[in-house]
């Protein structure tokens, strides 16, 4: 069977090759006094320096050196600075086989290193098995491998090994996973995952490609729609204990794997990790769609604000013809009254003569409302914005499972009388901040508690971006 390679080049350069940096050179070449003394043991010149060699190599990487390998000239001269040697003097080392392992027996007796064989081994591949649930890659694992031999002061087996050993290790992981979330289903909670892919979600769709389709919307039909699927999944009743003490990247590695399949391809995986990838995507979905439930609905409060502001702008601006017509008529009506004043003449007089008493109390009240609606905020008009809410906000408070910090309790307590879940409690503007404009407005019931709701959802939606209220299991709101 041909071996397949599953570092690159460059990843198992970075395990395995001999270091060449000066300052990784002083922190894993550097000899001490006792290993000078064992060093200079050996007769030749050639031999001290190739034995040398191997110990610094067995330190880092943790290898053996390989017949005929080209050491760095910067290691080279970094060891016979050491050593008292000339960098050439390792031209001669290991022409004998024989050398070479008993600088290696002699190495593992004084320094107590052992080969990657019998027990050790044995110990070394269980300990690959465990941490393999937690490795991202094949070179993550690996580096974690070599590094647990390094301590160990296990010699590395070869690179190809290494890589057999680990992508092995992975898939079984994979399996353990997949066998461990399946075993937490019970038999009608398979059956329920399983008829997601045969259902029928209208227009040739399957159940299963139907929930995976959605983002945020921009307006309440949008909202719905999400929702639907949402509602759904929640009736599923799949328990989020189910993938308890799965790895993070574990549980994203079987979604991706799911958001690629389509069904016809899911009900030819085998059991364990179909129903795995199955479970792994109802709640990943119920996550994903609880989030961009509360996109959208940022989106609408902000349409709402933008569509109120344009509103109040468009109300300043047909009141600029009017507010001209008022300013002239009362220049008018102060030029005749100053007039008057100067010629001793009757105010009565002049006030009757520039329109009348009548006139002027047409432009004092016009004048009062210029000044309302030049003064007015968007607040003032967010209320048209009701109906497009209550498409949607009632459901959408039901099914979302909020929390709150005690600061945003209150705004918590409001939103379930929007829901309809408190029908006892009384619409209370407690929730809103001293001295909030919200408080000009809510003043009067005439509206019948429209824009309290409206208020309410607005003020949500400012919670969630401040973290004041999130979702339980949420990635972006929680």
């Amino acid at each position: 069977m041909v071996h397949r390679a599953v570092l690159t080049d460059r990843q198992r350069a970075a395990l395995f090759d001999l270091p060449t940096a000066e300052a990784d050179m002083l922190h894993h070449f550097t000899l001490s006094d006792d290993d000078l003394e064992i060093i200079r043991a050996r007769r030749r010149p050639h031999n001290r320096f190739g034995f040398a060699l191997q110990l610094c190599a067995l330190r880092y990487p943790g290898r053996l050196l390989t017949p005929g390998e080209v050491i760095p000239l910067a290691v080279t001269r970094f060891l016979a600075a050491q050593v008292g040697l000339k960098p050439d003097d390792l031209a001669g080392y290991a022409t004998r086989e024989e050398t070479r392992h008993e600088h290696l027996a002699t190495l593992r007796e004084q320094y107590g290193y052992r080969m990657f064989s019998g027990r050790g081994a044995r110990d070394l591949k269980g300990w690959l098995e465990d941490v393999a649930e937690t490795a991202r890659s094949n070179d993550d694992l690996a580096r974690r491998f070599v590094e647990q031999c390094r301590s160990t002061r296990t010699i590395l087996p070869g690179v190809t090994i290494i890589e057999r050993l680990c992508a092995d290790a992975l898939v079984a992981a994979e399996r353990r996973i997949e066998a461990r979330i399946a075993g937490r289903l019970d038999d009608a909670m398979k059956s329920r995952l399983d008829a997601l892919l045969t259902e029928d979600a209208g227009g040739s769709v399957t159940r299963f490609v139907w929930l995976r389709q959605f983002e945020a919307g921009q307006n309440s039909a949008d909202m719905n729609r999400l929702l639907d699927r949402l509602e759904f999944l929640q009736r599923l009743g799949l328990n989020e204990t189910v993938l308890a003490g799965v790895p993070p990247h574990r549980i994203a590695q079987l979604r991706r794997q799911g958001e690629r399949y389509f069904a016809g391809d899911l009900r030819d995986i085998s059991g364990d990790r179909r129903l795995a990838i199955l479970a792994v995507c109802v709640l990943e979905w119920r996550s994903a769609l609880a989030d961009a439930i509360v996109e959208t609905h940022d989106r609408i409060v902000g349409k709402t604000w933008r569509e109120a502001k344009s509103r109040c702008d468009a109300c300043a601006e047909d009141a600029k013809a009017a507010l001209k017509d008022t300013l002239q008529s009362f220049a008018s009506l102060g030029s005749a009254l100053l007039e008057a004043h100067e010629d001793r003449a009757s105010l009565e007089e002049a006030v009757g003569n520039a329109g009348g008493w009548l006139s002027l109390k047409g432009l004092v009240a016009t004048a009062a409302q210029l000044t309302d609606t030049l003064a007015a905020d968007p607040l003032a008009h967010v209320g048209h914005g009701y109906h497009r809410f209550r498409r949607y906000a009632p459901r959408m408070l039901r099914a979302l499972d909020i929390q709150a910090a005690p600061v945003a309790e209150l705004l918590l307590a409001a939103s379930k009388i929007v829901a309809g879940t408190d029908v006892t409690a009384t619409r209370s503007m407690a929730f809103l901040r001293r001295g909030s404009k919200w408080q000009r407005y809510l003043g009067g019931e005439g509206d019948g508690g429209r824009l309290w709701e409206v208020a309410v959802l607005f003020h949500l939606r400012e919670a969630f971006r401040s973290g004041d209220v999130w979702l339980a299991h949420s990635r972006r709101y929680g």
